[in-house]
């Protein structure tokens, strides 16, 4: 099925069906706008990938019509791929002050910011970009300057809430703009796209402040120093670390580059206020004594190498654990991180610290909004179709039976994936095409060069190990001069599986004796099909190797030409 120029087409390029990526393309006739850019971290099976971002095939050939990209707030899982996909589609950047600011760090580090056309608004703003005119309004997250788009199209007025819950007691003091969405429920919803990765958990989300009650607690009796770990871009949480640091008359040093850059930049630019003589280098920790002392880190994740991860690995370079340590995790772990994280922990607590994490200790609220908070969007907004985004598959689904039980009707109700076409009018919605949205993987410098058969070689190396034969042959006749001969990483040691080893040189051999001198191409009579000795090789290996141990390593032949 197609659609027509005067429907609005909404595709997610990422962020449904998962947690990150998120990335929004909406289109109405000659023209596109895009919400948010963001990063996945990798899964656990994705061995050597550094991050994930979306796949923006469908934008190839389209850049020309694209007014703009609007970010709704500067957490990685919205603007994290921007360095890396920005280049491919220019166009405008439209964010708040603060968002812009992080991904100025961003596209710095890159070498990326003089070409960058970045446009400051304020929520309340509204950007005129030819069929769209889109309006910033306030929400509540886990970081300043968040916002929600009400996007105003010729067929009606969609509204992505970005990440979103309603928070009463803010430490920023800026409360969601109940009075826009009001207002904005009234002129008419056509379709509210929200935020629904909190959905199963029932009531209201608790206030950033109630994290506050706890930090002053466990600050406040730590004996020694106290290391907080949380995410770079949390600066609300920043803010209430350097407030409760300087109640307790502590210096607050901060561990991590990101980190650093994101305190400096919102300094700055006035979202952060440092307490009168507070702030220390982290090189000079050892000056003061420990129970003066609260280190600010990232590393919440488990990454490998953020400050907390070379803190429990002893490979920081001034910061050691001690007994007597504090150590805080100021974050839940992302699903996929668990086993990071846990590791990190353990080696804490082996190391002496005591660690502080969620469940144990509200160190931690979530920026998302709950149950009751998702009902009182859609009472708001009342939109006449419901796509919820940003979220696993089993979070759409329950945010779809909280819809249907607030009186949606199901065909009103759609649950879509990366790629999926909602097209939309003034009087209906469907589901009509699906377009290509897959992953790319940024591994290293590389970005999209490594794909699913460099990831499978890597899980076929990572469970059984590799084992390479090497073989020496005459370049004139095939006959074979020297060998075989097996090097294995992974797989045995050598040593203690010699008489394995020598039994697999043994079938070798035995191949090569049936495959007489090589097989010889009819228009080039000196050369040999080398590929088809391989083969053999290669197949007769692994036979047997799977015979002998029920394990099936990479096998790589070796031949050697002389």
């Amino acid at each position: 099925m197609t659609t027509r120029k005067d429907q609005v087409r909404i595709i997610p390029l990422g962020g449904l069906g998962e947690v990150g990526k998120n990335m929004t393309v909406l289109e109405y006739g000659d023209d596109i706008i895009i919400v948010d850019i963001g990063v996945a971290f990798p899964e656990v099976e994705q061995l050597g990938i550094d991050l994930v971002i979306p796949d923006i095939t469908y934008l190839k050939g389209k850049e020309s019509r694209i007014r703009g990209i609007f970010i709704t707030h500067g957490h990685e899982d919205h603007i994290g791929a921007i360095p890396f996909i920005y280049p491919h589609l220019r166009g405008p950047i439209y964010a708040t002050q603060l968002t812009l600011g992080l991904i100025e760090v961003k596209l710095r580090e890159h070498n990326l910011l003089t070409m960058a056309d970045l446009r400051p608004v304020r929520s309340g703003d509204r950007v005129d970009l030819g069929s769209f005119i889109v309006e910033f309004f306030h929400v509540c997250h886990s970081i300043p300057d968040a916002c929600g788009l009400a996007i105003h199209t010729p067929e009606g007025i969609v509204i992505h809430t970005g990440d979103f819950k309603f928070d009463q007691t803010p430490v920023d003091g800026h409360q969601t703009d109940f009075a826009a969405l009001t207002r904005l429920g009234s002129e008419g919803v056509l379709c509210l796209l929200s935020d629904c990765v909190h959905v199963e958990t029932p009531g209201f989300t608790p206030s950033e402040r109630e994290v506050s009650t706890t930090l002053h607690k466990l600050i406040g009796e730590a004996p020694g120093r106290v290391i907080l770990s949380t995410f770079a871009s949390l600066l609300s949480r920043v803010q209430q670390i350097l407030d409760i640091a300087y109640y307790h008359r502590r210096k607050v040093a901060v561990a991590g580059r990101s980190l650093e850059n994101n305190v400096a930049m919102a300094e700055q630019l006035g979202y952060l206020h440092l307490p009168p003589d507070t702030m220390i280098n982290v090189a000079n920790v050892g000056a003061y004594p420990d129970d003066e002392i609260v280190i600010i880190s990232t590393g919440a994740q488990g990454e490998p190498m953020a400050a907390l991860s070379r803190i429990a690995n002893g490979d920081h370079r001034f910061i050691s654990i001690r007994p007597g340590d504090t150590v805080i995790l100021s974050a839940t772990a992302i699903p996929g991180n668990e086993n990071s994280v846990n590791r990190i922990i353990n080696s804490l607590f082996a190391q002496g610290a005591n660690v502080i994490y969620p469940p144990q200790a509200r160190v931690h609220v979530s920026g998302h909004a709950s149950q009751e908070e998702l009902k009182l969007m859609l009472n708001l907004t009342r939109p006449r179709f419901v796509a919820p985004i940003h979220g696993e598959r089993r979070h759409q689904v329950h945010y779809a039976r909280l819809a249907e039980a607030m009186g949606h009707a199901p065909d009103h109700i759609f649950l879509m994936e990366n790629g999926s076409v909602l097209a939309l009018d003034a009087d209906s919605a469907a589901v009509v095409d699906k377009v290509p949205a897959g992953e790319v993987f940024v591994d290293g410098l590389s970005v999209g060069e490594v794909g699913q058969v460099v990831l499978r070689d890597r899980q076929f190396l990572a469970r059984d190990g590799m084992l390479i034969v090497v073989i020496s042959v005459d370049k004139a006749t095939g006959a074979v001069l020297a060998g075989p001969d097996i090097v294995t990483r992974g797989f045995v040691y050598a040593r203690e599986a010699e008489e394995l080893l020598e039994r697999t040189k043994l079938r070798v051999r035995q191949t090569l004796d049936g495959h007489g001198n090589g097989r010889r191409n009819e228009d080039h009579p000196h050369l040999t099909e080398w590929s088809f000795l391989n083969r053999k090789i290669k197949d007769a290996v692994s036979e047997y190797l799977y015979e002998q141990t029920r394990r099936r390593p990479m096998v790589l032949p070796v031949v050697m030409e002389l």
